[in-house]
């Protein structure tokens, strides 16, 4: 169990029955009345964003969450399959479950998910990803009205701005993160 005083940024607790993050939280304590914790939470399963009053004294049971390293396969329709490279078991996810992290993950490439209860709810992809360009407009030598980058589309679907030297068919390195070109492969 932990206090509401003693809440950190990260930390995963179960408030009201639902499992939420912690993304921040200020103890207040005002010159009247009794002390308070203002947090805003992020409920893990649903992905929705709350802000919270808590009392500090208030406490909360821990959420173990369990990650493990698997493989994507392929995709099915509305299912995406992912491998543990432990067992070989394979589980299906939805595309809800993987919307953010699938614009950069291709067949046969490793990657986290976090499971609660068994339950998988979210897939990171590697912080960085080397894909190909598939979709670029060619680069205009003196074209820097436009801060000196372009779309581009990558094999996988998703759009980043890259800088005006590349070109279709290189290989470039994101930031899975933030979204942003890091340099050619």
């Amino acid at each position: 169990m932990v206090l509401a005083g003693s809440l950190k940024r990260g930390m995963t607790v179960v408030i009201d029955d639902q499992v939420c993050s912690i993304i921040e939280f200020q103890h207040v304590k005002p010159g009247k009345g009794a002390a308070f914790v203002r947090t805003k939470i992020r409920n893990i399963m649903t992905g929705v964003i709350v802000e919270k009053t808590l009392n500090p004294s208030d406490k909360y049971a821990r959420a173990h969450i369990e990650t493990k390293d698997m493989q994507y396969l392929y995709n099915d329709g509305n299912l995406y399959y992912f491998m543990d490279t432990e067992t070989y078991e394979q589980i299906p996810l939805d595309a809800d479950q993987v919307e953010g992290a699938i614009r950069y993950i291709k067949e046969n490439m490793n990657v986290q998910i976090k499971f609660y209860k068994g339950d998988a709810f979210l897939v990171e992809p590697p912080n960085f990803v080397e894909l190909e360009v598939t979709q670029t407009e060619p680069g205009v030598r003196g074209d820097t009205a436009s801060g000196g980058t372009k779309p581009a589309t990558l094999e996988t679907g998703a759009v980043v701005n890259v800088p005006l030297f590349v070109n279709i068919g290189d290989i470039i390195r994101i930031d899975t993160r933030t979204d942003e070109y890091m340099s050619r492969a």
